[in-house]
């Protein structure tokens, strides 16, 4: 069973963080890639440059903004991929690096697991 959480990327890496993936698009300032200590940047299922530029961590647009991303998800065959990659981790780590975090697409991406792996799935809040 895979346990996921999420954590802003600005935090230290841990040991029981497991499998680290940051799930933006861009890569986030101020931030080397010794620090980051990255497994995977995955940034193929971050929100479309479209969606990410309207929604601007807008949290008023959070809800509308979490219904088109679910929407990209669904759409988008490297989701899947990376679902079925994950599966082989105990424990992954969705890293984001936005200041919000309850209204950000690394949110949304955990619910899209939940949705899709909810026998194999334990979310940690």
């Amino acid at each position: 069973m895979t346990t996921y959480d999420t954590k802003r990327i600005y935090e230290d890496a841990r040991p029981d963080d497991g499998y680290r993936v940051l799930v933006d698009r861009l890569w986030p300032r101020g931030i080397s890639k010794d620090k980051a200590a990255l497994d995977e940047w995955c940034r193929e299922i971050a929100p479309s440059n479209e969606l990410r530029q309207w929604f601007a961590h807008d949290p008023a647009k959070y809800d509308e903004f979490k219904v088109k991303y679910l929407q990209e998800l669904a759409n988008n065959p490297e989701a899947a991929a990376a679902l079925a990659r994950w599966r082989s981790y105990t424990r992954v780590t969705l890293l984001y690096g936005a200041k919000d975090t309850a209204h950000n697409q690394a949110v949304v991406l955990l619910e899209y697991l939940h949705l899709h792996e909810s026998d194999n799935l334990r979310v940690i809040p």
